[in-house]
């Protein structure tokens, strides 16, 4: 499955009733929820980072990617604009981009 497939099962299911569907029930509680969900995940992904847990690690890195995905829908924000992004920043180094945002 690739991301952008992804990203398609997830607009599917955000059209879903609550009650049939996870994704559908996470973005009825608002983007706020969401966004803190992801940061659960993401916290549960550095644990298991930490712990050195291979398998753990993969399996919360799957979470972290789903709910990224689903804030990115929460808020109108295309995985294809993220792509971009990371497409214009690699003709750059990463210090250079770094030093070109806004402080």
């Amino acid at each position: 499955m690739t991301l952008q497939e992804l990203e398609e099962i997830i607009a599917t299911r955000a059209k879903s009733a609550p009650e049939d569907s996870w994704t559908a029930k996470l973005l009825a509680k608002g983007p706020e929820k969401v966004a803190e969900k992801f940061g659960e995940e993401a916290i549960e992904a550095v644990i298991e980072a930490v712990k050195g847990d291979a398998k753990g690690l993969t399996s919360e890195a799957a979470d972290v990617l789903f709910h990224l995905l689903v804030m990115l829908h929460s808020r109108g924000v295309g995985l294809e604009d993220v792509l971009s992004e990371l497409a214009r920043r690699q003709s750059q180094s990463g210090l250079q981009e770094k030093a070109s945002r806004p402080k």
